[in-house]
């Protein structure tokens, strides 16, 4: 888990949302994994490193504007850059394509 030596620090606090303050698309464009209490998560909403929380959404539940319902779990947050794929290498198998086996 080589850290990619260009890319920017990973900020204490960053959200998924458009509309808040804490969103970073050119961060969120390189791939940002959270592993909390150890456990690496894909669903995380938000997250803040100092105060140590994550927001998950909650189900498929959703509020009266229509952005999805939260939980906030208090806990380790760890947040890394995901690995790329190099150019030339491909996933192990392609998208809507079943594997023979």
């Amino acid at each position: 888990m080589a850290e990619d030596t260009d890319a920017p620090e990973l900020p204490d606090r960053l959200s998924l949302d458009p509309r808040s303050p804490h969103f970073n698309e050119e961060i969120l464009s390189r791939g940002v994994g959270i592993r909390f209490n150890g456990q690496q998560k894909t669903n995380v909403e938000e997250y803040c490193v100092s105060e140590g929380w994550i927001r998950v959404a909650a189900g498929r539940s959703r509020d009266r504007y229509g952005n999805p319902m939260t939980l906030k779990l208090k806990g380790r947050v760890e947040p890394y850059y995901e690995p790329s794929l190099g150019s030339g290498q491909k996933p192990e198998g392609e998208p809507g394509v079943a594997s023979e086996g």
